[in-house]
C-alpha cells in the first residue's frame, strides 16, 4: 500500500492509465516565474549572437588532428564508444567507472520480468493529486520542511509570527538540491545538505505588498535563501529517515553569510567592491539550484538566476547577456542593504553566478565560490574522476539558448580524510580548464523538420567538440583575458560558435558507464518567428515545450577528452504525441513526461529524471526511472509524483530510500495564504511547506532494496 505524506491514510494505487494529456495544466500563478527566474521566459533570451547551427547540415567534425568526415566517426551507439581522436592534456584513458557512492558494488543484471535490478516497481498512475504518490509497496516520510529548527536552541515555525532571525535557524525555503554523504558504516547516519533556491513571498506572507515589502519580510527573505547541511538517521526498523536535531554538524547558510572567492579570478578588479576591495570574499549566495556531491565528500551548489536580485540603472551588454534589467529587483533587497543596488555597487553581480562549494564535516568553514567553473546560470555541477584521479565537472547553464560546459582539473584527488588530504582536495576546483560544447548532428538539413520527426537513420545523433575557453593561466578567447573569460564566460562561449540548447539544466556523468546525460528542460522559443534558431540535429523540435534528454560518450570513454558522440535518449511529451521519442521503445508502455529538470543515478547504473512543468501537460511533477541498456531501453516510468503545484527536485536514489526536494508546494493560479491550493506536509487547513521527503519500500512488514 502506497503511504501518500504524514496523517494520510494509506490507498491502493488506482489502475494505470496513459491518455492523451493534449491541454495545458491550468499553470502556476506565475510567481514561479517571477520569482526564480524574473520572468526569463518572457523576455527575450539574453543570447543574442548568431553561432552556427551545427546539426541543419551534413558537417563535419573537427578535431585537432585535421578534419574527418561527420558519418565515418559518428553515430553513439548503446554499450559502445565513439572512435574520435583528441584529449585535454596527455592523459591516460579513464579506468572502469567506479561503483556508486551510495550502494552496493552489483552487476545491475534484470529479473525475471526483463526490467533491470533497480526499477522493478509498479508504474504510479500521473495525477494532480495534494500528496506523494509512490508505487505500492512503498512509503514516504517527511525528513524536514520549511521552518523546522536546525539545532536544538531553533525556534519553532510560526507561520503567522516570523522573523528573520528565527528563520536564520531554521530550515530555508524552496529547498532544491539534495545531496547526502555517509557518516560511520552503518548505512543509519548521514549528513545531508539542501540548497535553498529561491523565496515566494507572496505565499510566505499573508497580504504581502510587492511593492512595499517590509524590512522583516525582505530580511526574512534574505535569511531563508542559502542552504542547510544537517545530520540525518535512518530508523533500521522501518526505514524512515528523519533529521537529527541534535547533529554537531548542523548549520544554516544564509545570502548575508561569508564565502570565499576561489580561482583565477579572485581578487580581479571585476569582483572588488566598496565593501570587499580584496575581491576575495563575498557576503551571500543566492537562487542555489542543482549540485553534485564530489568524490572527496563535499557539496556543489549553483547559483543560478543571480540577476532578478539586483537593481539597477544603465545596463551594460554584459550585464544583458545574464539578463539584468533597468529597475528595481523583483524583492526590493537594495532597500535594506546597498549591494543589491548596482548603481551603488557595479561589481557586486559579477561576484554571482558561481558554482559554490560546501564543506559538510568543518561548520566552521566557509563556503567557497569557484571561479574557474565559469560564471553563468549554473543549474549545478556533477564530477567524475579520470584514471589519475582528476575531477571533471560537467554543467548546464539554464537558459534558452545557451550551453554546455565542462571543467578538467589539472590536479589530483588524494584519497582519505587527513587533514593534509582536505586540504589539498580543497584546491581541485581552482585550475584546470574550461570548455564549451559544440554539437555536430549527422543528418542532411532536410530531414530535421523541427516536428519531432525522425530522421532516416532512425535516431537524432551525431559528434561534437569540447572547445577551450581558458585556462588558469591562459585565455584562449581572442580579445579577452583569463580573468574576464571566468567572470564573462557567456561571451567568451559566444565568441567560440557553442551550440545553443534548449535549456540545459542537469548534466550528470552515470558512475557505472561514465556517459554523460544532459537534461534540456524545454524552449518554447525555439524556431519562433522572428528568432534566429531553429531546430537542429540537438534540438530537434521547434517550439520545444516538453524538453529532451541526451546521451553522450566521450572518445575512448575518457572524461578530458575534448571530442565525443551524442544521441537523444528522450524526446518527452506525451507518448501519443507523434514528436516525442522514448530511446525507441514502444511509448504505448511509457508514462507521459514533461520538462526534465534533473537526473540521478542508482546504484545499478539506471537513469532517473525529475521534472519541472511550469508550462506543460495536466500531470503534477515527478520522479521517473528510464532504462537505459537492453530491450527495455528507453522505457521511462513514473515512480513517484509530487504534491499539486510543486516541481520534484534533488533526487537522491540509493539502494535503501530515495530522496526527493518538494519544492513551492500549492503554487497555482490564485493562491494564497488566505485560500491555499496545498495543505501539504502536514494536512488539514496548514500551509504548503516545501520539504525533503524520503521514499522506501516495505516488503513483509521490513524495509527492502527500492527498486527489487
Amino acid at each position: 500500500m502506497a503511504q501518500c505524506c504524514p496523517g494520510d491514510a494509506p490507498e491502493a494505487a488506482p489502475a494505470r492509465t496513459l491518455p492523451l494529456l493534449d491541454r495545458l495544466r491550468p499553470g502556476r500563478q506565475g510567481l514561479t516565474c517571477r520569482y526564480k527566474c524574473s520572468d526569463a521566459c518572457a523576455a527575450p533570451e539574453p543570447n543574442t549572437s548568431s553561432n552556427t547551427y551545427f546539426g541543419d547540415v551534413m558537417q563535419t567534425v573537427l578535431d585537432r588532428r585535421g578534419m574527418l568526415r561527420a558519418g565515418a566517426v559518428i553515430g553513439l551507439t548503446t554499450g559502445a564508444g565513439v572512435a574520435l581522436a583528441g584529449t585535454a592534456g596527455a592523459a591516460t584513458p579513464a579506468s572502469p567507472a567506479p561503483s556508486h557512492p551510495l550502494g552496493a558494488d552489483v552487476a545491475a543484471t534484470g529479473g525475471g520480468d526483463g526490467w533491470p535490478k533497480g526499477l522493478h516497481y509498479e508504474t504510479v498512475p500521473t495525477n494532480l493529486d495534494d500528496a506523494i504518490r509512490v508505487p505500492e509497496g512503498y512509503e514516504s516520510n517527511v525528513v524536514i520542511r520549511w521552518g523546522d529548527p536546525i539545532t536544538p536552541d531553533g525556534p519553532e515555525f510560526d507561520f503567522e509570527n516570523q522573523t528573520a532571525a528565527a528563520q536564520a535557524q531554521q530550515f530555508g525555503y524552496n529547498n532544491d538540491f539534495c545531496g547526502i554523504v555517509p557518516l560511520d558504516g552503518s548505512g543509519h547516519r548521514f549528513v545531508m545538505f539542501s540548497n535553498h533556491e529561491y523565496t515566494l513571498e507572496p505565499l510566505m506572507f499573508r497580504g504581502y505588498d510587492d511593492e512595499n515589502p517590509t524590512e522583516e519580510q525582505i530580511r526574512i527573505g534574505i535569511a531563508a535563501h542559502g542552504g542547510a547541511v544537517i545530520e540525518v538517521t535512518r530508523d533500521p526498523k522501518t526505514g524512515e529517515l528523519h533529521h537529527d536535531r541534535a547533529g554537531k554538524l548542523n548549520r544554516r547558510i544564509t545570502a548575508d553569510s561569508d564565502y570565499v572567492v576561489s580561482g583565477p579570478a579572485a581578487g580581479s578588479d571585476l569582483l572588488r567592491t566598496k565593501a570587499d576591495p580584496t575581491g576575495r570574499l563575498v557576503k551571500g549566495t543566492v537562487n542555489n539550484c542543482a549540485g553534485g556531491t564530489t568524490p572527496w565528500g563535499t557539496f556543489l551548489s549553483g547559483e543560478e538566476n543571480f540577476n532578478g536580485y539586483f537593481a539597477a540603472g544603465a545596463v551594460d551588454e554584459r550585464m544583458k547577456r545574464y539578463g539584468i534589467e533597468e529597475g528595481p529587483s523583483e524583492r526590493q533587497w537594495e532597500k535594506v542593504d546597498p549591494r543589491w543596488d548596482l548603481a551603488q555597487e557595479p561589481n557586486e553581480a559579477n561576484r554571482f553566478g558561481y558554482i559554490v562549494e560546501i564543506d559538510p564535516m568543518d561548520p566552521t568553514s566557509k563556503p567557497v565560490k569557484h571561479t574557474a567553473l565559469g560564471r553563468f546560470k549554473h543549474e549545478g555541477a556533477t564530477i567524475q574522476l579520470t584514471k589519475d584521479g582528476r575531477p571533471v565537472a560537467y554543467m548546464g547553464d539554464d537558459e534558452r539558448f545557451d550551453y554546455v560546459y565542462k571543467f578538467v582539473s589539472d590536479k589530483k584527488m588524494r584519497k582519505g580524510s587527513s587533514r593534509a588530504a582536505r586540504e589539498h582536495n580543497a584546491t581541485l576546483l581552482d585550475s584546470g580548464t574550461l570548455y564549451v560544447a559544440v554539437f555536430t548532428g549527422n543528418s542532411p538539413a532536410a530531414e530535421i523538420t523541427g516536428t519531432g520527426a525522425l530522421p532516416a537513420d532512425g535516431r537524432f545523433d551525431g559528434g561534437g567538440e569540447w572547445k577551450p575557453l581558458a585556462s588558469t593561466t591562459e585565455s584562449f578567447v581572442p580579445g579577452m583575458s583569463v580573468e574576464e573569460v571566468f567572470v564573462f564566460t557567456r561571451l567568451a562561449a559566444d565568441q567560440v560558435g557553442a551550440t545553443k540548447m534548449d535549456r540545459p539544466e542537469d548534466v550528470e556523468p552515470n558512475p557505472r558507464t561514465g556517459k554523460v546525460y544532459i537534461a534540456c528542460t524545454n524552449n518554447s522559443d525555439r524556431g519562433k518567428a522572428g528568432s534566429k534558431a531553429g531546430a537542429d540535429e540537438a534540438n530537434p523540435r521547434n517550439s520545444n515545450q516538453h524538453g529532451h534528454v541526451i546521451e553522450l560518450a566521450e572518445t575512448r570513454n575518457d572524461p578530458t577528452a575534448t571530442t565525443f558522440g551524442w544521441n537523444i535518449l528522450l524526446v518527452c511529451g506525451d507518448p501519443e504525441d507523434p514528436s516525442t521519442y522514448f530511446g525507441g521503445f514502444d511509448k504505448s508502455q511509457v508514462s507521459p513526461i514533461t520538462s526534465p529538470d534533473n537526473v540521478a543515478f542508482d546504484p545499478y547504473g539506471n537513469l532517473w529524471v525529475s521534472t519541472d512543468s511550469t508550462l506543460a501537460l495536466e500531470i503534477n511533477d515527478g520522479l521517473y526511472g528510464v532504462v537505459l541498456e537492453g530491450p527495455q531501453r528507453g522505457s521511462t516510468r513514473l515512480f513517484a509524483s509530487v504534491p499539486i503545484g510543486s516541481e520534484c527536485c534533488g533526487p537522491v536514489v540509493t539502494e535503501d530510500f530515495v530522496l526527493v526536494s518538494v519544492q513551492h508546494p500549492g503554487d497555482v493560479d490564485d493562491a494564497s495564504p488566505e485560500a491555499p491550493a496545498s495543505h501539504w506536509p502536514d494536512g488539514g487547513t496548514a500551509q504548503p511547506r516545501p520539504a525533503v521527503a524520503a521514499i522506501r519500500h516495505i516488503r513483509d512488514g521490513r524495509p527492502a532494496k527500492i527498486g527489487t
